[in-house]
């Protein structure tokens, strides 16, 4: 970058060299930034008074000593005169005489961020031809010469002001242009609508935030642009912000399937003149992680408010099977011995949902993984096929690429048979089970299972997904479904049950995340807040051949990944300097980026460790340079 920098003023100052004007920027503090070698030449300056941060003061003092000005009884007046002249910054023009009898033109001009350029032109030749036609003209009156006289400084003082014209002219378009060129870089769409509700400004990412929507917008209609159903759910804020009251709203964009958050500010403007500013942006994977984080905490309540009692439960069932045990051994009628059977059937039965409540309510940390989905779905027909009747079949449609994504495979696997026996069940003997799996909008993995039985009634729409609702009798638990959703919105994805004209059917969406073919050594990003633990994971790293950037903080890194397109792998602990966190940081890099890990010393159990693991890979502290060699590159 220095060596950058260095290039382009070299090439800066080799230009203002060729020009035949001598040339002087001083900054604010009137220190010297540029000036040409005219400009030494000219006055025959010596070098300390030619090179940038020289004193404004000190080259009119030096200047003043050598006669420049003429006879000056009082040199420090003088001095402070042309100071305070300067410091005042106001655009000036004038001629003198200068000592060696040439003429010269000064043209003075401020700089919108303090300081000013001073342009010096050599007139001599104008001046001499001025005399000449006033020595050679006797017949022209004097009026007619001092009227071709002053046109000829007039016109000096027109280009002057033109000059400095052309100039503001370029600074104003300078800014305009890095006005535009920021809002084209942000990661959100910026439009302006007035009172007609047609776009008068957009920058070029409606697109980006809202697929499907075009770029160029403005002077279109923003209900035609967005689409019916977008914009029913803008206009309520739109029309509050057209009545001068700011309004924020997030909603499901249909279209694209992306969650949008959109803000509307009333410009300035009053009554039916007003229009409003619109800021849209896609949080999508914030409301993902969002969600996960709200089943985590979901999860913990649930667990603090059953963990005593299934303790107590379980210790209860425990005296119930040894007393009964010790009944069975003793001589009783038959009737009593079914009684018996009976009474330890129950028992064991409570001690598996005591399994499986401990199963929906303790801290699970997801394991994701690469996963193939053509292969997964083969071990999914292998494992549910034999638990079918000979009546019922199941038919499998896999219409994802041919590509590895990563998911906690044990979970989805879970889900997935926990859904095809309850379609089974739902058939009772006799239908068809379909599972289908396909990538939506290159946002979500969907997956689901429709049956032909008889489908969900009215209060099992609204309430299948709760713990311990069935609709089995005594034969359902009522926590299948829960630890269907409970896993599902772990994972920051949805979901939805609907009836269809054959059967039921339930929907799982979840976060596409692309996995990444394991690639040679590269660029590695390493974030770590200790400074003695950065020292030694970064010699693990070099050591598999990485060449290794550093970072301490979530600011740093995000910074560094923007800088550097190189960077191949990013390996973050969890807890880091500041308040954002590694997970922070993995959620803001985009699904298909970069390859990105988690390190921790956190328990398994831990909220951030947990909501860390359904978004990448987690190695857990203390590690050697083989774990971490082989978790970041499995072979």
């Amino acid at each position: 970058m220095e060596a950058s920098s260095a290039s382009r003023q070299a090439m800066t100052n080799a230009g203002l060299n060729l020009i035949q004007q001598a040339l002087t920027i001083y900054d604010s503090d009137l220190k010297l930034v540029v000036a040409n070698h005219r400009f030494r030449d000219m006055f025959r300056l010596p070098t300390p008074y030619n090179t940038p941060g020289a004193d404004f003061g000190a080259t009119i003092r030096y200047l003043a000593e050598q006669g420049e000005y003429g006879d000056i009884s009082n040199i420090d007046a003088f001095v402070q005169t042309r100071v305070d002249q300067a410091l005042a910054f106001e655009p000036h023009y004038l001629e003198r005489r200068m000592k060696n009898g040439r003429w010269i033109s000064v043209e003075g001009s401020p700089l919108p961020e303090g300081g000013w350029v001073a342009v010096y032109t050599d007139i001599t030749r104008t001046k001499r031809q001025e005399q000449l036609l006033r020595s050679r003209s006797e017949e022209l009156s004097d009026q007619l010469l001092q009227y071709a006289e002053e046109l000829s400084a007039t016109n000096r003082q027109l280009e002057s002001t033109v000059t400095a014209l052309e100039e503001a002219k370029r600074q104003i378009s300078e800014s305009e242009a890095r006005t535009r060129l920021t809002a084209e870089m942000m990661p959100a769409h910026i439009a302006h609508v007035g009172p007609d509700r047609y776009y008068t400004y957009s920058n070029r990412r409606l697109s980006a935030v809202m697929p499907g929507r075009p770029s160029n917008i403005v002077g279109h209609d923003i209900r035609e642009t967005l689409g019916d159903q977008a914009y029913h759910a803008l206009e309520p804020h739109l029309a509050t912000a057209f009545e001068g009251t700011p309004s924020v709203v997030e909603f499901t964009d249909h279209m694209s399937t992306r969650r949008i958050r959109t803000a509307f500010t009333p410009d300035g403007n009053n009554g039916s003149e007003r229009g409003v500013y619109i800021l849209s942006m896609d949080v999508t994977e914030e409301t993902q992680a969002r969600v996960a984080l709200q089943q985590t905490r979901r999860r913990e309540i649930a667990a603090q408010m059953t963990s005593g009692l299934a303790h107590d439960f379980s210790n209860l069932l425990t005296v119930i099977l040894g007393l009964q045990s010790k009944l069975q051994r003793l001589n009783q009628e038959a009737e009593a011995g079914e009684l018996i059977d009976a009474t330890l059937a129950a028992a064991r039965r409570g001690g598996t949902l005591l399994d499986r409540i401990a199963d929906m309510t303790g801290h699970r940390a997801p394991e994701i993984q690469p996963t193939d989905i053509r292969r997964f779905l083969s071990d999914i027909q292998t494992l549910a096929s034999p638990t079918l009747p000979q009546g019922v079949t199941l038919d499998i449609e896999n219409l994802i690429p041919d590509i590895e994504i990563l998911v906690d495979s044990g979970m989805l696997q879970d889900s997935l048979v926990n859904l095809i026996l309850n379609a089974r069940d739902a058939c009772n003997g006799h239908g068809a089970i379909h599972l289908e799996a396909r990538v939506v909008k290159d946002t979500w993995v969907r997956f689901q299972v429709c049956d032909t039985g008889t489908g969900f009634g009215e209060e099992a729409l609204n309430r299948a997904l709760d713990p311990f609702f069935t609709t089995k009798g005594s034969e359902g638990s009522g926590l299948g479904l829960a630890m269907v959703y409970d896993m599902t919105k772990l994972a920051g994805g949805e979901v939805k049950l609907r009836n269809t004209e054959t059967g039921g059917c339930v929907t799982l969406w979840l976060p596409l995340r692309r996995a990444h073919a394991d690639t040679p050594p590269g660029l590695a990003l390493l974030v770590e807040d200790n400074a003695d633990l950065r020292g030694l994971i970064r010699e693990m790293l070099t050591g598999m051949g990485h060449s290794v950037i550093e970072a301490a903080s979530v600011d740093e890194a995000q910074s560094l990944i923007a800088e550097l397109p190189d960077i191949s792998l990013v390996l973050s602990d969890i807890s880091l300097e500041g308040e954002a966190t590694g997970v922070d940081l993995i959620r803001s890099l985009p699904t298909d980026g970069v390859p990105a890990f988690l390190m921790t010393s956190l328990p398994n159990t831990h909220p951030l460790y947990i909501e860390g693991a359904a978004r990448a890979p987690v190695l857990s502290k203390p590690f050697d340079a083989g774990r971490l060699a082989a978790f970041l590159h499995p072979r």
